[in-house]
């Protein structure tokens, strides 16, 4: 189905299956971010002897199952047999993952009806009068204990994600943007050569830590907020195998989260989560290396964004190069701790 009026009929008829009596009454567009995928937010009229929800969001999964990485890099072995979203989701449902329930879907239609989880993101919750940003963000972490933990100890092959690893080559592969146009807009005329072998080192140290299973897109905007408060998760698609760091590197660092989780709070959430893994017995990397494998995926991280970001304006996709300056600030805040290790990135990038 290309068009939206198909998405909708498809979306009538599977309201008036998965509850007889109930129907579409509205339905309105959402915005998707960057994503290649379409969302409506659909009101369900319904009658009082229907427990039918209020409202579904449907999805049209796009064109293509698989993001481009690995497709580029040929990362996974095989062609998929469903979806990722409906095999990663069935996955996180097994754990008892706070994700949205999936109401129906047709793969050959690339429709999906699920469960709507609201509109208040973690972003928008913490910007609330009074919020504590580090109960907020505690939550969150809560739940990515849950993933790791849970998640590696239950995954076999049977979930896409098991089958695909964040590896040294992908790493790498993430900052070619950085090399093409993120250096120049945020160090006019440095040189990216000297750069580049520490570049190849950063992604092939991150390469050598451990892999749990990872969301991947673990940051506030794909994080919601319930009544309790509970904690929602959605755009779990891209799963993998990743560092434990990586999930938390996105969550505590991505765009401008630095507005709200000063280094204070970001040094509360680290030790919430690496006592939490104790708490349950998990196996992971000492303290110190705990934190070395964090400022290595935060400086990846903001290297790959400042690029990402550049690009996204380059190509017409506005209003994303004013976190710029954040992703660099982060990139600082690492470089910084890290200056002999990278020398010539230090010399590039740091006033």
């Amino acid at each position: 189905m290309n068009d939206s009026g198909a998405f909708q009929a498809w979306a009538a008829s599977a309201i008036a299956k998965r509850w007889p009596g109930a129907r579409l009454d509205q339905i309105a567009a959402l915005r998707g971010d960057l994503s290649t995928r379409r969302f409506w937010r659909v009101a369900i009229a319904t009658r009082p002897e229907t427990p039918a929800p209020g409202t579904a969001i449907l999805v049209d999964l796009g064109p293509a199952d698989l993001p481009r990485y690995v497709r580029v890099l040929n990362l996974l072995p095989a062609p998929v047999t469903e979806p990722p979203w409906i095999n990663v989701h069935r996955f996180l449902e097994s754990i008892g993952a706070p994700v949205p329930a999936l109401y129906d879907a047709d793969p050959a239609c690339r429709a999906m009806l699920v469960e709507d989880v609201g509109e208040l993101s973690l972003l928008d919750a913490v910007r609330r009068p009074g919020a504590d940003a580090a109960d907020l963000f505690r939550l969150a972490a809560s739940e990515l204990i849950r993933l790791h933990v849970d998640g590696t100890a239950q995954i076999d092959s049977r979930c896409i994600a098991h089958e695909i690893t964040y590896s040294g080559r992908l790493f790498e592969w993430e900052l070619k943007e950085f090399v093409e146009v993120g250096l120049a807009a945020v160090a006019p005329g440095a040189d990216i050569w000297p750069i580049a072998p520490e570049l190849a080192m950063l992604a092939a140290r991150l390469d050598r830590f451990p892999r749990v299973f990872s969301h991947r897109d673990y940051h506030r905007e794909n994080l919601y907020i319930q009544n309790g408060p509970r904690i929602r998760i959605i755009d779990f698609q891209d799963a993998l195998m990743a560092p434990a760091a990586q999930d938390l590197a996105v969550l505590l660092t991505t765009r401008d989260t630095d507005d709200v989780i000063t280094p204070a709070i970001e040094r509360r959430i680290l030790d919430f989560y690496c006592a939490g893994l104790a708490r349950h017995g998990a196996a992971g990397l000492d303290a110190p290396e705990f934190m070395l494998s964090y400022r290595l995926c935060v400086l990846q991280h903001a290297l790959k964004m400042i690029g990402r970001f550049e690009m996204f304006e380059r190509n017409g996709k506005t209003g994303y190069r004013k976190y710029i300056p954040h992703a660099l600030a982060q990139t600082r805040r690492m470089l910084a701790e890290m200056r002999a290790e990278f020398p010539k990135l230090s010399a590039a990038l740091m006033p």
